[in-house]
């Protein structure tokens, strides 16, 4: 099956308000509401096949910009014009071209028309991500396959030396043949900074009662996670407090459970992060919760995280970048100063997720062992097409567990209409389930079902209702 050229004939957007039903805290903001949007892509190829893809994601903010002077709504439309810039581009590219072709032709302008705007390399990408996403639907429907198919047999024609030079030897095709759909993947959970972990510490007045877990404890119940994702905020003594409070739910668990420990940049250096690790270790309360941390993720602000050199801190944990992660070079520049591992993300890109989990077998390669890793992140990722295709990523580059976070801060598919909500139900009965007066995600003892998602199209059986949201101008 050989990789289908197509010229793109229209790009439209649109958006959905979502509110959550607990705040959720990361870094410098607490998130209470943020525009879902959904982008909707029509391709045409040379023999005058046309198909249609779609692609939905939360504009969260600061996190792509964290400039404290810029307002949330500034943050959401520096999104929409990172779609704004890459739609033009996307639709100007000349004569047919692969869907890989598309976005190696853009991307270096896109990033250069970013840069003019304000838009960091961060922001800026978010543009072709979304971009990159609807076309690859719309391409799996072309040619009635599934992701899974479409990337074993290399539908999108990625040519990874069209950009990046080092992969001049390495066997991408052979890399992606090795590519299999899987049944289920773990949930791993997040523990927010103001989020509360059990009914002591929690303000009766704050509470829901809504049915659905609040608490930490209440979460653990409810859903039998095994695998965590731990916030810090930069405060040694705030953060191995709230780390004691945390283990004490934790440490109770039937089962072992592992964990990992996000510093969303709260840390000032390499140094700053490591004295919370040594801290942790001395303290009797934390033993158990140190031996489950699999990997620390970008605990450095990211104008410092590629400067100084994180190998000590690396051996005593494996650290990974998340926010650093701007443009297509930076694992490489991470790897140069001892970090081992990266993130993945949906709104970072998916030809650089497939890109970085193939540089993961290449150096590992070089070195004989397995150092080089990816682990599968969230950004508040919402029922529906954004969550599925997000899923389908992790699985493509081979992880066996996922932060996942938007089912718990969100009541839900509660924003889209009942009958666009029971579509996806019916489709997708694995991975969802109605309770509490909306569909949602389903999770069982850790787990999310998501055997569904190997179905024609980017893991989706059926399309939002587009027509049932605000259109948003991409001519502006």
């Amino acid at each position: 099956m050989s990789s289908p050229r197509f010229r793109i004939r229209e790009i439209a957007l649109a958006e959905r308000d979502t509110t959550f039903r607990m705040p959720f805290r990361f870094g410098i903001v607490t998130l209470r509401s943020a525009p879902l949007a959904h982008l909707r892509v029509r391709i045409e190829d040379e023999r005058g096949r046309s198909a249609t893809g779609m692609t939905a994601e939360l504009l969260a903010p600061k996190w792509f910009d964290k400039n404290p002077e810029l307002s949330n709504e500034d943050n959401f439309r520096q999104l929409e014009d990172a779609i704004r810039i890459a739609a033009r581009l996307y639709q100007a590219v000349e004569g047919p071209e692969t869907a890989f072709g598309h976005f190696a032709a853009v991307y270096p302008e896109q990033i250069a028309r970013g840069a003019a705007a304000g838009l960091n390399p961060l922001v800026a990408g978010f543009g072709p991500a979304q971009v990159d996403r609807a076309v690859l639907d719309a391409v799996c429907r072309l040619e009635g396959v599934s992701i899974y198919k479409a990337m074993q047999a290399n539908l999108p024609g990625i040519v990874p030396t069209r950009l990046l030079p080092e992969f001049a030897g390495f066997d991408f095709d052979a890399f992606l043949r090795d590519v299999r759909p899987a049944a289920t993947i773990q949930a791993r959970h997040t523990v927010g900074m103001v989020d509360p972990i059990t009914a002591a510490d929690q303000n009766p007045e704050s509470r829901l009662d809504d049915g659905l877990p609040e608490t930490l404890e209440e979460v653990v119940a409810a859903y039998g996670h095994r695998y965590f994702k731990l916030k810090v905020g930069g405060d040694i003594t705030a953060d191995i407090a709230r780390l004691e409070a945390i283990a004490g739910v934790l440490d109770r668990l039937p089962h072992d459970y592992k964990a990992s420990l996000d510093g969303n940049e709260q840390y000032g250096d390499a140094e700053g992060i490591l004295a919370l690790w040594r801290e942790m270790q001395a303290r009797p309360a934390l033993e158990r919760l140190c031996r489950s941390i699999l990997f620390i993720e970008q605990p450095i602000a990211r104008a410092r995280a590629l400067e100084g050199d994180v190998a000590l801190l690396d051996r005593e944990r494996p650290v990974i970048i998340d926010e650093s992660d701007g443009t297509l070079d930076a694992f490489a520049q991470a790897r140069r100063i001892g970090y081992s591992g990266i993130s993945a993300k949906s709104c970072k890109g998916f030809y650089k997720a497939m890109m970085n989990a193939a540089r993961c077998r290449m150096w590992n390669a070089e070195e004989g062992r397995d150092r080089f890793f990816m682990s599968a992140e969230d950004l508040t990722i919402q029922a529906g097409i954004s969550l599925q295709q997000d899923l389908a990523l992790a699985t493509l580059i081979g992880v066996g567990h996922i932060e996942r976070n938007g089912h718990h801060y969100v009541n839900g598919m509660a924003i889209a209409p009942a009958a666009e909500q029971d579509r996806f139900l019916a489709a997708h009965g694995d991975l969802y389930e109605r309770s509490h007066g909306a569909v949602r995600l389903r999770i069982r003892d850790g787990a999310i079902a998501i055997g569904s998602l190997d179905c024609t199209g980017f893991a989706t059986g059926v399309a939002p209702d587009f027509s049932a949201m605000r259109p948003v101008s991409l001519d502006q």
